[in-house]
């Protein structure tokens, strides 16, 4: 068994699901969590969601032996909204928006790393709805709620028109600091000791291993590894935005600098000036460590080494590779969230 998560989200007039919050997902239940619960529910196997009514939620709280989930159960008794169970058998292409928001939240609570799970099909899965302070409301119902609060005397707030929320309002992870939790979006693994500051941006299944400095884009299906510093405006390129098919992740310890970026994968311990975004087709001179020239190569032939100084030559604007002996080493007081 992948997962199983007890979920109360949103619907729409049509009775469609918008969104749905998980508060205590299970990854790889027990097998006497799933007997538990198909004992009431009739579940027979496979990935499925089912709506809970309020007698199904009594059953349960009396069947689920985990005491967890069996609060929780005892909690949602008294929701106004839907409540949901969804099973997730095995890790394969997603089928419902709840199984989304499933796995979405398996990424944020840290049970999975970007790239690691399935995520076929998400996007017609998640629908586009305006992400405002009464919650998810459909775009198509948008407009009589705006008239309604002002009739009220109240202007509605809407945040965000987008397919994706922001993370903080479903997930917070531990020793984390965001300072603009509206660019860090739900389905980000942001690894323990992580700072992103308010430019900072990480998008889902893309994510930091902690501790890290954040004051870049870390794009869809990017990681970035422990120690690592994405200065202001630094970016990489994800596999929707000119990454292509290949997979961008960047080592331990890396530094790309302000303006700059990276759109093949680094090793650990490499770092990239200010301003220079390095391509899959740029043209890179290699330097030994005496600035000897040795040969000109495309940067693809580089992914993925570490030690590794990108910059342009001053005189003539090549870019040229050099060793990088020394480490980037963050400071440990920045990075302490206790």
């Amino acid at each position: 068994m992948y997962a199983l998560a007890f979920g109360i989200g949103t619907k729409n007039a049509k009775n469609d699901w918008l969104e749905i919050y998980y508060p205590r997902p299970v990854f790889k239940p027990e097998q006497a969590l799933i007997d538990s619960v198909a004992k009431i529910t009739g579940y027979k196997g496979g990935n499925t969601d089912i709506d809970l009514s309020e007698q199904d939620l009594g059953a349960l709280s009396d069947s689920v032996t985990d005491a967890e989930q069996q609060s929780l159960v005892e909690q949602l008794k008294a929701s106004v909204k839907p409540v949901v169970l969804t099973i997730l058998e095995s890790d394969s292409a997603l089928q419902s928006t709840p199984e989304t928001y499933l796995k979405l939240h398996l990424l944020s609570h840290r049970f999975v790393l970007p790239n690691e799970q399935n995520l076929e099909g998400i996007y017609p899965l998640l629908p586009n709805v305006a992400w405002t302070e009464r919650g998810a409301v459909d775009l198509d119902e948008l407009e009589a709620l705006q008239l309604s609060e002002r009739l009220q005397g109240r202007v509605l707030e809407v945040a965000s028109i987008d397919k994706f929320p922001k993370m903080t309002n479903y997930v917070v992870p531990g020793g984390v600091r965001i300072a603009h939790s509206a660019r860090v979006r739900l389905g980000a693994y942001v690894g323990d000791g992580t700072t992103v500051m308010h430019e900072g941006f990480m998008n889902f299944n893309a994510g930091t291993l902690g501790p890290n400095m954040i004051e870049g884009r870390v794009s869809q299906g990017v990681t970035v590894g422990g120690g690592s510093d994405l200065g202001g405006s630094a970016s990489t390129a994800g596999t929707l935005s000119g990454g292509g098919n290949i997979v961008i992740s960047i080592g331990k310890d890396c530094l790309i600098s302000a303006n700059a970026g990276t759109g093949i994968p680094l090793g650990d311990r490499c770092t990239i000036e200010a301003g220079l975004y390095i391509t899959p087709g740029t043209v890179v001179q290699i330097m030994d460590e005496d600035r000897n020239f040795l040969k000109l190569v495309k940067a693809r032939e580089l992914a993925g080494q570490a030690d590794m100084l990108f910059l342009r030559n001053s005189q003539n604007g090549i870019v040229e590779c050099r060793t990088n002996r020394k480490a980037i080493e963050l400071n440990t007081t920045l990075h302490s969230h206790n």
